[in-house]
């Protein structure tokens, strides 16, 4: 049961917090604040605290968790600590929902209860039987500090709220094994049956350096064995959170997705390939990179995601979690930390190159008052303009069109960047860069004077003759650089190629989420995604404005944009917590 939440003397709270760290990775703890609470709610700082993405009232969250759809209810529940702003304490949170917009927060679903789970309730699945019966695998950390995976299955079916939970007393199911890592053995997937009416399921794991998909099976849900071998591995350290699924493929088969989360780097890749459930061997295509260069589902600030198949609309549904960009006593004093990204539909390419990604069309109720410009022109050479209209560009939905008027004035793509990621390129090349075709976009949380602004932008490139592929290289980034007037805020630029054929097009796509603390951006209908977490200090609430801007030597029309003042979600509370 939680302490009763208090105010601390502010002498106190700025003694700690000159002694935080900033907050790096989802499982650090910080020890002399998980006893306290943080703050009242009513004192919570809600400046930059977001309108429409979801997140709690108060206090630390990190990943989604048993993301499912139940009797005409979608269920979220996160990793959440129900005591501060920092991770420690870690519950299943629960809020339900029937439209993934507006919420019900509910009571904490699964908190620790014995010795399997004692030390933590850590991130997991949800799996729909057969017969229509949800059950949880999770993480729990037991008494001896190991890695076990522990099953729940709701108390009463009838519910749609799921609000209860039971743990079976003959937790845990799976236990680490003599030569696996026990204090890196964790996340379990959503189970599958094959055709053999035998259970599979991957929990992340390594050894030494090499991470693992481990593999597995049970006939009965209860009862688990390793398989023979690991479904896959990479030389990319811990794989944290592994997800697994099919989707359909244009040539009418089906193509297996593994998408993990790298502990060391802090993002998250994917494969999509062959799985053979008769010899359980996952073959990614050849073509794919597998490992730190390979795809990512948001070259942003997105991870420990899951997904989950809806029955209701047929489609498949990521949610990732967005971590906080500002230091842990930042977090402290405004007494939240983390936010859920936007949840989107995912599926394959037509051309089965990679995975496609847009959010949920239900966001869209909340659009409100529309802005529309057409065919503008944007001279090259440092020109810019305001779009106006909007109530609070704060909390905005822009979809934007831009086509490039001299692609010919694109610079050649600089050898020395053959083989590094675009997030090397867009540093060497930012926002503020001249260049031959871009950068060009967006500047949005842009303060009257301009000295505060996140860009949001695309740059092209002429691709060498002996290259291949399309004649350019298009990159997409997202630059905070210039975000802030506040003081230790981690602000990287974020950045991603777009595989689009710019010569034959013309036009590249944007469409950007913008909610107070988050920029949340798709390029090329959904063939690159950027989220970034940003804290205008000037550029906050109304004082916010948007523009369009053009740092290219090409001159670029915007052929169509569509900015909506987006309403703010409903996300109440049934019950206290715990």
């Amino acid at each position: 049961m939680a302490s009763a939440a208090r105010t601390l003397p502010l002498f106190f709270v700025f003694a700690v917090l000159a002694l935080l760290p900033v907050t790096e990775a989802s499982h650090r703890s910080f020890a002399d604040l998980q006893s306290l609470e943080t703050v009242d709610a009513k004192h919570v700082d809600d400046k930059l605290r977001t309108g429409f993405h979801f997140q709690p009232p108060k206090h630390w969250i990190n990943d989604p968790n048993g993301v499912m759809y139940y009797k005409g209810v979608y269920h979220l529940f996160y990793q959440y600590n129900p005591k501060a702003a920092v991770w420690g304490n870690i519950v299943w949170a629960h809020a339900v929902s029937t439209d993934l917009v507006n919420w019900v927060m509910l009571d904490p679903a699964i908190y620790p209860t014995g010795p399997f789970d004692e030390n933590g309730c850590w991130s997991g699945s949800a799996t729909v039987l057969p017969d229509g019966t949800p059950v949880i695998m999770y993480t729990g950390i037991d008494a001896d500090g190991r890695q076990v995976q522990n099953v729940a299955y709701p108390k009463d079916l009838a519910d749609p709220y799921l609000r209860e939970w039971v743990k079976p007393d003959y937790n845990p199911v799976i236990a680490p094994d003599a030569g696996v890592n026990a204090t890196a053995f964790r996340d379990p997937t959503t189970a599958w049956q094959g055709p053999d009416g035998v259970w599979r399921l991957v929990i992340g794991t390594k050894d030494n350096h090499r991470g693992f998909a481990a593999l597995y099976r049970s006939r009965d849900f209860r009862h688990w064995a390793p398989a023979r071998r690991a479904l896959h591995s990479g030389d990319t350290g811990m794989w944290e959170c592994p997800d697994f699924y099919p989707v359909a493929s244009s040539t009418g088969g089906t193509k297996h997705v593994l998408k993990v989360s790298l502990d060391l780097t802090r993002f998250e890749y994917y494969t999509f390939g062959e799985y053979d459930h008769a010899s359980d061997t996952y073959v990614p295509d050849a073509a794919l990179a597998d490992g730190n260069d390979g795809l990512r589902y948001d070259y942003g600030n997105f991870y420990a995601s899951k997904t989950f198949l809806d029955p209701a609309k047929h489609r498949r549904v990521l949610w990732g979690w967005a971590n906080e960009s500002d230091s842990t006593a930042a977090d402290v004093l405004k007494g939240w930390a983390g936010v859920q990204a936007i949840p989107r539909k995912i599926w394959l390419a037509p051309d089965g190159k990679q995975l496609l990604q847009w959010p949920v069309a239900e966001i869209e109720s909340l659009r409100g008052n529309h802005v529309n410009i057409t065919d503008a022109l944007v001279s090259g050479g440092g020109s810019y303009f305001e779009v106006n209209g909007l109530a609070t560009p704060a909390q905005a939905d822009v979809e934007a069109s831009f086509q490039v008027m001299d692609v010919d004035k694109a610079e050649p793509f600089d050898p020395a960047w053959r083989g590094a990621g675009a997030q090397t390129v867009c540093a060497a090349r930012g926002a503020d860069t001249k260049g031959g075709v871009g950068p060009f976009g967006l500047w949005v949380l842009a303060s009257d004077e301009l000295k505060e602004r996140t860009a949001v932008f695309f740059s092209v490139f002429k691709r060498g003759t002996d290259d291949g592929g399309n004649k350019h290289v298009v990159l997409m980034c997202t630059d905070p650089s210039r975000s802030s007037y506040a003081e230790h805020l981690y602000k990287p630029t974020f950045a991603g190629f777009v595989d689009v054929d710019i010569a034959e097009t013309g036009k590249i796509p944007l469409r950007t989420l913008i909610d107070h603390s988050v920029v949340e951006s798709f390029g090329g209908h959904g063939k690159t995604a950027i989220l970034s977490r940003v804290y205008p200090t000037k550029a906050v609430g109304d004082k916010a404005r948007l523009f369009v801007f053009n740092n290219g030597e090409s001159d670029v029309k915007v052929a169509s944009l569509n900015a909506y003042d987006m309403g703010s979600a409903k996300i109440r509370t049934e019950t206290l917590q715990i």
